[in-house]
């Protein structure tokens, strides 16, 4: 992934609001990295927008040399679809599905060979083999976001966008999730880029980026 002079402006009442302002890096295939940075610096916009889910006001995000703004709305949801990988903070489960069905969901949605068998060895790894047929109302906290992982890592993506991944679980549940995301994203050879305010989970990374007032104002 490139990134290129990317900045997100929006208007409000008092005039024009700079959320992210010439903000560039590149991600090579394989690497790990953490945006990190205080609370409306623009961390999450910029993953928002690194993943096509949100536009810049100018700029270029490059995935595997496509720029993800030349695409129309359709073709950058089937590139999210194939390429990326998400974990969210609020783990973004369908409450009326199942675990298995959960993880199916985007391998039937890509047309995916045996979606079920593929679920069910990826809800293995991540340790719920025997949830396979719970909904997410009676699955804890952690269950959930392992569910979450099984869903994100089942397409095989290049890349695994995080968004404060251990926000909502509490100190050892939060460790035991990330040591499996680190786990899984080293045994899929995955690109991982994280939001994250917690300094110890950045430093597992290889890079470090700190956004301060929508700018990247250091990268280690």
């Amino acid at each position: 992934m490139v990134v290129e002079h990317v900045s997100k402006r929006v208007r409000d009442a008092d005039g024009e609001l700079t959320i992210l302002d010439d903000v560039g890096f590149v991600l090579p295939a394989r690497q790990t990295v953490a945006i990190v940075g205080a609370s409306g610096s623009g961390k999450s916009t910029l993953l928002s927008i690194l993943a096509g889910l949100d536009t810049p006001t100018q700029g270029r995000v490059l995935v595997e040399g496509q720029n993800l703004f030349d695409l129309d709305e359709d073709h950058r949801a089937d590139l999210r679809a194939r390429r990326m990988g998400f974990v969210f903070q609020s783990f973004q489960l369908l409450g009326h599905l199942s675990a298995l069905e959960n993880v199916m969901l985007p391998l039937e949605l890509l047309g995916r060979p045996k979606p079920r068998q593929q679920a069910l060895e990826m809800l293995d790894r991540v340790g719920l083999a025997n949830r396979v047929g719970h909904y997410p109302k009676v699955l804890s906290g952690g269950e959930q976001q392992r569910v979450a992982l099984a869903r994100a890592f089942v397409v095989r993506p290049a890349i695994l966008l995080a968004d404060e991944p251990t926000g909502s679980l509490d100190h050892a549940t939060g460790e035991r999730i990330m040591d499996l995301i680190f786990r899984m994203n080293h045994d899929e050879g995955t690109t991982l880029l994280m939001v994250t305010h917690d300094q110890a989970i950045a430093a597992r990374c290889d890079r470090r980026l700190v956004i301060d007032a929508g700018r990247l104002t250091e990268k280690t």
